[in-house]
């Protein structure tokens, strides 16, 4: 049995108490274990401000993700900050700034393809979850048929991203889907979807999987993953008049600005909006 350090079993409590997830828990504790590597295994506690500027230079050169670059920020500064208890040092340790980039969006008849490329039915049934409620790809996993609520028609999302519980639109012909795919699968183990053990829900890595999959076999050229689907429902939503205040409930973003962000990849909303050319007087001269 692997002996556990008094330090790190120390912030696995400091994050316990603050509730967070099992998964947050083990990209924290990760991060912090490469950054001790890369000063040959030094206990991280020994380690100065210094020492996390040289790592974080390091980092910046290896052309890493922002997302993982600050992923890494977080979990050093928690450490620092709460494990350690410097209050100050967490303020001196800057993320990394997050690029603006569009999210990549399927058309509706790309998205057709797109599941009709996903040969195993159980994937299918799911991505198709992800489409037609806006979930993300942990939402999906932890399914269990008991959320599936045909007398209400929703969904209920337990303890989502943040830990928050939600409810999204059940659709009718995905619960037409989701009933045959319970009359021909009969999942066990309490899960809706299943891993192969029979006991534990569905690795997100499998649908991940199945996404390129199903992106080869449908030819597109667009990078498709489970989030992908999330950023379609919500362009389509939008593009078909929903409002953004019910896009944001729908999604669990606990900030607007972060839905607002759809407005910009909706090609609806900008063909909608009338040119200031297009106003001026008819009888005017033209522009030249």
């Amino acid at each position: 049995m692997t002996q556990v350090s008094p330090l790190r079993r120390r912030m696995i409590e400091d994050m316990t108490i603050r509730n967070f997830s099992p998964a947050t828990q083990r990209s924290y504790l990760y991060a912090v274990v490469r950054f001790s590597r890369y000063f040959g295994g030094q206990c991280p506690s020994r380690l100065k401000l210094e020492d996390v500027r040289a790592y974080q230079l390091h980092l910046a050169g290896r052309d890493i993700a922002w997302n993982t670059l600050n992923q890494t920020v977080s979990a050093l500064r928690f450490f620092y900050g709460v494990t350690l208890g410097n209050a100050e040092l967490p303020a001196l340790i800057p993320y990394a700034r997050r690029p603006c980039r569009l999210p990549e969006v399927l058309s509706a008849d790309e998205v057709v393809r797109f599941l009709r490329a996903v040969p195993d039915l159980k994937c299918r049934t799911a991505l198709t979850c992800a489409y037609a409620a806006g979930l993300r790809v942990s939402e999906v996993v932890a399914l269990k048929p008991g959320d599936i609520d045909s007398d209400r028609m929703v969904i209920r999302v337990n303890q989502g991203k943040g830990s928050k519980d939600r409810y999204v639109m059940l659709s009718e012909r995905l619960l037409a889907l989701l009933r045959g795919y319970w009359r021909q699968t009969r999942p066990t183990g309490g899960w809706l979807f299943p891993g192969p053990d029979g006991q534990h829900p569905l690795e997100a890595g499998i649908l991940q999987a199945a996404c390129r999959t199903a992106r080869v076999n449908a030819k597109l050229d667009k990078r498709v993953t489970v989030h992908t689907l999330r950023h379609c429902f919500a362009t389509h939503l939008l593009e078909a008049g929903t409002d953004v205040r019910i896009i944001q409930e729908l999604l669990g973003h606990s900030q607007l600005a972060t839905t607002v962000r759809y407005t910009h990849v909706s090609t609806a909303t900008i063909r909608r909006t009338i040119s200031p050319l297009d106003r001026l007087d008819p009888t005017s001269p033209p522009p030249t």
